[in-house]
């Protein structure tokens, strides 16, 4: 849906005369930033942004029953896996950063899991299509990573009872709760998909019990349960985290991949295990910014942060030609090393301290002209649009999670194992096939990752938990924030509600090539002028109502009286964002 517009949910109306001339905007604020959507929430004892408002909920609940933020953390994903299937679920992988208030410091895990080790590359090759793996269907599924992520958190930072945590989400699968607009839109979106017969999806029957039951996808508002996810979130709650991948559940996975003709077993989910990672570091005008390394593409976000050091943003002013032009120029730099290094580390190395350095960013912004696009982009010698959920929670000791979770593409693969209510993520589709390429399909290897958590901390101590989910908007979403927030004093809320743009078209690590100098995407809020500007330095500008992802974010803010908590959420979304 364009930006605040009401038309895509008045369609009587919108054939009307009275509304040919112009889209209806939203009313007028009398404080902040006339384009927010709505005003920042504030707390002392703990905070949390989600994309449900039901899932929000939770989380303050689980933090008024004791539990920690990791707790918290925990029965959101749970309870979004229900109520966003679109974006989430446990046949994914999960990202997290945390402030651990006792060490002082953030602490990062990658909860990414493998391919099959049984399943070749020249398999992997004769189910190509145009050269790129396909998006659904076995051959794009990888281990599930997002349960033995739940596990460690818990084991580590968690104060209340497994079972404890996972109960609401369990009342809400047997209970069924009224679908939301964006996520009905997504669901509806999925189902056509999925019984297309041109899919290549070798069993959807499960999906069709699962998530239509009634013949077709729920619409808004219609009540929908998943009594099939409460129970296999029973079996966890009784059994603990790793009876994901050793007990039952493993079980019915191996049995329905050999069913179907895929390739992901028993031995591959035994095999798992989630790692802890020490984070990237950068600082952009003296805050400290934070990304998780390979096989994400945090770095990119680091990267871009210090290419955009080297200029005035403030002084170009906000929304501007100029300032929008050096932070698109940015990505297209940074992304350009993305395509080239990023892969598992396992299976391949990259010059990390050479792409992170200061001085490789000053080069590289010396690139930038204000008078043209910069024709062609190479890496440094030395596609990709996702389904998402990011959610962040703090609580009263001051740790602060930034927690990121996905199927990938759509809802996933279109698999849903045999009554456990859930579908397999398709990551396996940002493998590479080109020799070559760190990224480059192999067994039991991680594939490239678009997910990435962000944090950033000021004098030492944390000051921003957030996320900007959807594919490879992530590191373009998560720099506008932090422009937006520390070069043009935006607040929390305003940061997250401004107009954004979305470069589409560099080099991606699954293969592709940079296109020319690509497409720019930009909401309908960036100022005419801005647009103008844009498209006589060369830009090819394309309208596009959607892609620029979705924002959560919690913020600290010392005060003489204590600690407060902002928390944000997206307005482009279902979400809410509570505090007490």
């Amino acid at each position: 849906m364009h930006r605040r517009s009401f038309l895509a949910t008045l369609p009587a109306l919108a054939a009307s005369p009275a509304f040919a001339l112009d889209p209806i905007r939203g009313g007028d604020r009398v404080t902040g930033a006339q384009f927010a959507g709505r005003s920042t929430v504030w707390g002392t004892q703990g905070a949390a942004a989600t994309a449900h408002p039901m899932a929000s909920l939770i989380g303050i609940d689980i933090l008024r029953q004791g539990g920690s933020a990791i707790d918290a953390a925990i029965a959101i994903n749970a309870a979004l896996g229900f109520l966003e299937p679109i974006s989430c679920g446990i046949g994914g992988d999960a990202y997290v950063m945390l402030w651990d208030p006792k060490v002082k410091k953030v602490i990062g895990f990658n909860g990414s899991g493998r391919s099959p080790k049984g399943m070749s590359l020249e398999h992997v090759r004769s189910k190509a299509k145009d050269g790129h793996i396909p998006s659904w269907g076995s051959v794009s599924v990888s281990v599930p990573g997002a349960v033995d992520t739940w596990g460690q958190m818990h084991a580590k930072y968690g104060k209340l009872k497994f079972a404890e945590v996972l109960a609401p989400a369990i009342a809400l699968c047997e209970r069924g709760v009224p679908v939301a607009q964006t996520i009905a839109y997504y669901l509806n979106a999925s189902y056509r998909r999925f019984t297309n017969p041109a899919s290549g999806i070798e069993e959807v029957q499960n999906f069709l019990k699962t998530y239509a039951p009634n013949g077709r996808a729920p619409r808004e508002g219609e009540i929908f349960r998943n009594p099939d996810l409460g129970a296999t979130y029973r079996y966890l709650a009784a059994n603990g985290p790793r009876s994901f991948y050793e007990g039952q559940i493993a079980d019915t996975i191996d049995t329905y991949f050999k069913r179907i003709g895929g390739h992901l077993r028993k031995s591959d989910l035994s095999a798992h295990k989630g790692e802890y990672s020490e984070p990237l570091k950068t600082t952009y005008r003296g805050v400290e910014v934070l990304g998780l390394g390979a096989n994400t593409q945090g770095l990119s976000t680091l990267q871009m942060m210090n290419i955009l050091e080297n200029f005035d943003l403030k002084g170009m002013g906000f929304q501007t030609t100029a300032s929008l032009h050096t932070q698109i120029e940015a990505k297209r730099l940074a992304f350009e090393d993305r395509a080239k290094f990023f892969g598992d580390p396992d299976f391949s190395k990259m010059p990390v301290e050479a792409l992170l350095s200061k001085a490789y960013a000053k080069e590289q912004a010396s690139k930038i002209r204000q008078d043209a696009i910069l024709p062609r982009v190479v890496p440094y010698e030395a596609p990709a649009r996702g389904d998402t959920t990011y959610f962040t929670v703090s609580d009263k000791d001051g740790m602060m999670v930034s927690w990121i979770q996905s199927n990938y593409r759509g809802m996933g693969s279109g698999l849903v194992a045999d009554g456990l209510g859930f579908m397999f993520q398709d990551r396996g589709e940002l493998f590479s096939l080109r020799d070559g390429s760190p990224n480059i399909y192999a067994p039991g290897k991680r594939p490239f990752h678009t997910i990435i958590p962000g944090f950033a901390c000021k004098d030492g101590q944390p000051w921003l938990s957030f996320g900007v989910m959807g594919g490879d908007m992530q590191p373009q979403g998560q720099a506008q924030i932090l422009v937006n927030m520390i070069d043009y004093g935006l607040g929390l809320q305003e940061a997250g509600d401004s107009p954004r743009w979305h470069h589409e078209g560099s080099s991606e690590p699954t293969g592709e090539m940079a296109t020319g100098t690509g497409t720019l995407n930009l909401e309908n809020g960036v100022p005419l002028e801005t647009r103008a500007g844009l498209e006589k330095l060369g830009w090819a500008i394309k309208a596009a109502p959607g892609g620029y992802g979705g924002y959560q974010a919690i913020m600290t803010q010392n005060d003489p009286l204590g600690r407060a908590y902002a928390a944000a959420t997206e307005m482009r979304k279902d979400g809410l964002a509570l505090a007490y």
